[in-house]
């Protein structure tokens, strides 16, 4: 909620204004006022500190623990990420060699397709030769059979079935072997009819010229080439794997027309960092670093709260002043255990007067009455501040594990940051060369492809993790003194309580002494009644402490006391009535089955009677009873 300061002037000016008001004119209200100072001393006033005590705790130890943690979750997420860090250096420099012979093709790529297209025009030349239908007629196939059957059946087929490149070429050399054939034939047989003309008109006389010129009608003999054709068929010069290395030949060169490319495709595989769960680490460290802000921003939200509700406790310490105000003037039993001025007053007009007294008190009365001039603290006042020393002790032992903590943390963290420097370091060498000899086609285009493998390099990669060692925190000597003192001033306060009680009742009694003297009347009244029904009342109590001095102790508090002195204050018996160790001016009682203990100071208030084996109604009689005729009470 804002509040403008307007409005927070005239709210601090009406409480002045009131409390002024309230001041001048009520007593109950300038006593109240007063009692604000030994209130803060108490249960109130602690309460108040309470929150400057976790206030200290948290931004002390508890926020250096928190910062150390933070630096603990960094360390991790920066570890996990140097580590994958490495992991992707090292694959990228071990891969390097192979990425740059691959790029290295990809930039030599005009060059051997301008090769290839040489290469491809070159082929032509042989290509236009296998597939030529030159060099033979159609009516070449008459003079071969085998050949023109293969013809037929080639274009007959066509459509359907396609030759081997292999049967095309050796039909084909034979049908050019036979147009050779009978080219000659042809060739023969010109020749002789040019040689038979010649000779007709050369020899004019008819028969001679008839008897000579008849060999030149021999043209039968031309007929002997046929017999090249037997050799067409039988032995023609065409490499039986001709056809099958042309294809392969004829592939390759299609192929080096086409485009040059490469790629590199490569699989990572996932592996689950803990078993059953397949989260990566950058995701756990996120999630772990999200989770320790989101338990920081709970802590942080109820720490506000916890110091808004304890900014609010100077209105308990204001009820519980009016409220001692109010129980001060209408309870006289409350607050009512004190032996005032106005007490030993009391008792000294008594003694004056020869009538019964009660100072010096008996040592069981001493236990439930407080002396205020006293400067130590007194066994009623003892149990209360026992009791809120037991409430500080969370709040203690909250400090102590907290700064346990936060000085074992610095410690480890320290430690890890000193012993756990590590230094990375990759090398890599890759050396791969590749001869190809020759001048040929191939032996050029094997080094202009398998030469490009020729690469060597040297990688050295170095790291260290020291941006990822944690940096932790030490809280020097004046911070955790610092967030001691909150919490050392609750344990003085507890301390200081008993003191700030008797306060109390001196401030009430300045402003109320009327009622402060009935009240100490009525307290010395009461004291008479206990002292004169004292051993009535004291006797059950007597006789369960005598009944529980008979038990027979245990065997090891005998060896305890008898070996150890240290511990024999506490192993003694002790006075039934007031509970004081046994010592050697004790009296016990010797009847057999009794031997109470007592004080000698209990024993002559007790008018040397043990109230543990005397039957009550010798206790009840007169001549044993601490009451008489004349025993008045003070007015």
């Amino acid at each position: 909620m804002n509040i403008y300061e307007e409005q927070k002037m005239m709210t601090l000016y009406g409480l002045v204004g009131f409390g002024a008001v309230g001041w001048g004119t009520s007593p109950h209200i300038r006593c109240a006022s007063l009692l604000l100072v030994p209130k803060m001393l108490g249960k109130e006033g602690r309460l108040f500190v309470l929150g400057y005590a976790l206030a200290a705790i948290y931004e002390g130890p508890a926020a250096n623990l928190r910062h150390n943690l933070n630096e603990a979750v960094a360390s991790l997420g920066c570890t996990v990420e140097l580590q994958i860090n490495n992991t992707r250096a090292a694959w990228r420099v071990s891969t390097a060699p192979l990425r740059a012979v691959f790029k290295g093709l990809l930039g030599s790529k005009e060059s051997l397709r301008a090769e290839a297209q040489n290469i491809s025009s070159s082929f032509k030349d042989l290509d236009t030769q296998v597939s030529s239908e030159t060099g033979y007629t159609p009516e070449d196939t008459a003079g071969s059979e085998e050949a023109a059957q293969g013809v037929r059946t080639h274009r007959a087929l066509a459509p359907r079935h396609h030759l081997s490149t292999q049967k095309m070429y050796e039909m084909k050399t034979k049908l050019r072997c036979s147009n050779v054939v009978n080219q000659a034939i042809l060739s023969c047989r010109r020749w002789f009819d040019q040689k038979h003309e010649r000779c007709t008109q050369r020899i004019w006389v008819p028969l001679l010229r008839h008897l000579l010129c008849l060999p030149m009608k021999f043209k039968f003999f031309c007929g002997i080439a046929k017999a090249m054709g037997v050799w067409c068929r039988s032995r023609i010069p065409v490499e039986g794997n001709f056809g099958q290395t042309y294809d392969s030949l004829n592939q390759s060169i299609h192929d080096l027309g086409g485009e040059f490319s490469a790629t590199i495709d490569f699989k990572a595989e996932k592996q689950a960092g803990l078993v059953g769960l397949n989260v990566s680490w950058e995701r756990v460290s996120t999630e772990l670093r999200d989770h320790v802000r989101s338990q920081e921003a709970r802590l942080e939200w109820g720490l506000g709260l916890l110091q808004v509700l304890l900014s609010c406790t100077f209105l308990l310490i204001i009820r519980a002043s009016f409220s001692y105000v109010d129980s001060y003037n209408g309870d006289i039993r409350f607050d009512n255990i004190y032996i005032s001025t106005y007490f030993c007053q009391i008792d000294e007009r008594r003694k004056k007067l020869g009538r019964r007294s009660l100072l010096p008190l008996r040592k069981a009365e001493k236990k439930t009455v407080i002396f205020p001039y006293s400067p130590t603290i007194q066994a009623t006042e003892m149990r209360n501040v026992v009791r809120e020393l037991m409430e500080t002790l969370p709040i203690l032992l909250l400090f102590l594990v907290l700064c346990g903590l936060d000085w074992a943390l610095y410690s480890i963290f320290d430690t890890i940051r000193h012993h756990s420097f590590l230094e990375y370091s990759f090398r890599s060498s890759h050396k791969l060369e590749v001869k190809v000899g020759g001048d040929s086609m191939l032996a050029w285009l094997l080094r202009k492809t398998i030469g490009a493998l020729n690469t060597s390099s040297e990688t050295v990669v170095e790291s260290n993790n020291m941006p990822c060692l944690p940096q932790p925190l030490c809280l020097n000597a004046k911070a955790y003194l610092r967030a001691a003192l909150p919490s050392a001033l609750l344990v003085c306060l507890c301390l200081l309580q008993a003191f700030g009680y008797r306060l109390r009742r001196v401030i009430a009694a300045f402003y109320f002494p009327k009622r402060e003297k009935q009240r100490t009347l009525f307290f010395y009244n009461e004291l008479l009644r206990k002292r004169a029904a004292f051993t009535q009342l004291r006797r059950a109590a007597i006789v369960r402490q005598a009944r529980q001095q008979r038990a027979p102790r245990h065997r090891l508090v005998d060896i305890l006391h008898r070996y150890c002195p240290l511990l024999r204050p506490w192993l003694r018996r002790r006075c039934v009535v007031c509970q004081a160790p046994e010592t050697p001016e004790s009296y016990v009682c010797p009847t057999p089955d009794c031997e109470a203990v007592y004080c000698r100071s209990c024993w002559d208030d007790m008018r040397q009677r043990c109230p543990a084996c005397t039957p009550r109604e010798e206790l009840s009689s007169s001549a044993y009873c601490d009451s008489n005729d004349d025993a008045t009470y003070a007015e």
